[in-house]
């Protein structure tokens, strides 16, 4: 469990922070920033650190009106939804020499990753790594790759290994991810916290009802996030709405599952800026997830004061001070009983527990983006203030 350490008031959002006036920042990713949780994080990333005066260029695929640009788009093997592209390194290349950067970020280990790490190397700057998928367990979960998920698996090993080995720093999103990521190669391996768009924060979180009926579930539609189990509890408890909102190769079975219930909808995929509205018009969040590093979604809502209710596979669970106002699903128990659970809690205290969740998730906000100016200046040395 990692503990947060703080002896200020968290319910202030004006805590201080470092000045990034002098970054220039190139962060390349094979993740488009409307698809998915590691393309989010950067996105919101980015727009901390241009209000703090930095250069950021956000390099990556983009998904806009239902087709994919910024290169050669090649399928993924289980998500016919999402594609590899394969970037023009000149145009890259000229991206970069445009900007001059004395920091390059690396997210992925897909084409656009690796040619960041290259470029990076050729310029002689500092590489930071974020590793945020344990991408091989989640081939593990498709079993009907056969040796497709071999392959996968290998490739996949062997661009973590290079970018580590190229890297200055590795900076994960739990301490399971850094375990793995130091079983994979990582000689300097450093916790991070995960940023909330300031949009979530900037406004003021709208209160929750005083029952929990609208549930929401917001991610991919893919067997690691163990959907069986909200259908399941949708079954369970027909006084309560269940949203999916989300795309990906599970979007079918779904769509069969809501014929025969009238209390479990799928809204589909939801652009960004409309997730914030989402949220702040259900009474709760789900993520009992089967593999999850972090959950970033779980953290959003923790800042618009929404109760939360996750598995013990989530990443986020292993931060103390965030987990204090979580509502965890026990291992003995279904999702539908842990709905039940906060159902029957006092509104108060949900409400209560609600508002150390948000005020814990500005304070790690803050934290958070310092951590990532010091890194990104380079120095490797500090801390985000989290205690084994």
């Amino acid at each position: 469990m990692l503990n947060l350490s703080s002896g200020t008031d968290t319910r202030a959002t004006g805590l201080a922070s470092s000045c990034a006036q002098d970054l220039r920042v190139a962060i390349v990713s094979d993740a488009a920033p409307e698809r998915n949780g590691v393309g989010a994080y950067y996105r919101d990333l980015a727009d901390h650190l241009k209000a703090k005066g930095a250069r950021v260029e956000l390099i990556a695929p983009r998904h806009r009106g239902g087709r994919w640009h910024g290169g050669i788009p090649l399928p993924l093997p289980g998500d016919p939804t999402q594609k590899v592209l394969v970037p023009s390194w000149s145009l890259i290349s000229k991206r970069l020499d445009r900007l001059s950067p004395n920091v390059v970020v690396v997210s992925t280990p897909g084409p656009y990753g690796m040619l960041g790490m290259y470029l990076a190397g050729r310029r002689g700057v500092n590489l930071v790594v974020g590793f945020h998928t344990h991408f091989e367990a989640l081939t593990d979960l498709f079993q009907d790759w056969g040796i497709r998920a071999r392959i996968a698996n290998t490739y996949l090993r062997a661009c973590h290994r290079l970018l580590f080995k190229r890297s200055q720093l590795v900076l994960a999103n739990s301490q399971q991810m850094i375990d793995v990521a130091r079983e994979i190669g990582a000689r300097r391996v450093d916790l991070m916290a995960t940023p909330i768009p300031k949009r979530f924060l900037d406004l003021p979180a709208v209160g929750a009802g005083t029952e929990v009926k609208r549930i929401l579930f917001a991610g991919r539609l893919a067997p690691e996030k163990n959907l069986e189990v909200i259908v399941e509890a949708a079954r369970r408890l027909p006084d309560m709405e269940f949203l999916i909102a989300g795309d990906g190769p599970l979007k079918a079975w779904l769509e069969q599952q809501c014929e025969g219930l009238t209390n479990l909808k799928l809204i589909g995929w939801v652009r960004r800026s409309r997730i914030l509205g989402l949220v702040d018009s259900v009474d709760a969040l789900v993520l009992p997830s089967r593999v999850e590093s972090f959950g970033t979604i779980a953290l959003e809502a923790m800042a618009r004061a929404r109760p939360v209710v996750v598995s013990s596979a989530c990443g986020i669970m292993s931060w103390e001070t965030l987990s204090r106002g979580i509502f965890p699903i026990r291992d003995d128990e279904h999702l539908a009983d842990a709905l039940t659970r906060l159902r029957d809690l006092d509104p108060a205290m949900r409400e209560r527990k609600a508002q150390i969740a948000r005020d814990a998730a500005i304070e790690l906000n803050q934290r958070n983006l310092d951590h990532w100016i010091a890194v990104l200046r380079g120095d490797f040395g500090r801390s985000i203030d989290v205690a084994s």
